[in-house]
């Protein structure tokens, strides 16, 4: 796509970014109540935190899985489908996205429009120890997608280049695909741990339930 040529092609050429600089920055840029699915871990962790508001409230179309590896770009597919004008964007890691590669088919097959997928890669199962995933060894997620058929995918040159793209993701049709090569920093919070809290504030941000 001509708007993507000149994003770096392979993960080694991406600028190494923090995960919740990025967090932030795309949190900032949502204004149209985009649903966002934050699948496990220190993504969902920092999710949680780059939402909080001053008054103490945190984004209600937030949705922060817990315990669920791989299953961010499935659950967003879903609500993508479900309500076909709501911008959805899964915000997933390296290493659940690669236990759940066919999920990347699904979308692409389906040519979900409103529906964006965000991939923290930092090649590291960070929130077990930092044992090393595949795309620390060779595997490109965005090569992957891209070979799945979602041809609106690309590596985030740096914060500048991300910032265009989720701009890109929320107002053009998708599926998009957003890899960023990030580092092994903690996260900033931890997300609480109430399943039927979070469950019904979402669905409250969704319209779905008053």
């Amino acid at each position: 796509m001509a708007h993507l040529a000149n994003h770096p092609a392979t993960r080694a050429q991406a600028k190494v970014m923090n995960r919740f600089d990025l967090t932030q920055r795309m949190v900032a840029l949502l204004r149209q109540d985009e649903a966002v699915i934050g699948g496990i871990g220190y993504t969902n962790f920092d999710l949680w935190a780059a939402s909080g508001r001053p008054d103490g409230s945190r984004r209600t179309q937030n949705f922060y899985m817990l315990g669920s590896m791989g299953l961010a770009v499935p659950i967003a597919l879903g609500v993508a489908i479900a309500q076909p004008t709501r911008r959805v964007i899964a915000l997933e890691g390296d290493g659940s996205i690669l236990m759940q590669l066919g999920a990347l088919g699904t979308v692409a097959t389906r040519g979900q429009k409103n529906l964006a997928i965000v991939i923290m890669d930092n090649g590291a199962y960070q929130i077990t120890g930092g044992q090393k995933t595949h795309t620390e060894t060779g595997s490109d997620i965005v090569a992957i997608a891209r070979a799945s058929g979602l041809a609106q995918s690309a590596w985030a040159a740096d914060e500048a280049a991300f910032e265009e793209l989720i701009r890109l993701a929320i107002t053009e049709d998708g599926p998009w695909l957003i890899g960023c090569c990030i580092d092994t920093g903690k996260p900033q919070d931890t997300t609480e741990r109430d399943p039927a809290r979070i469950r019904d504030q979402f669905m409250r941000g969704l319209g779905v339930r008053r």
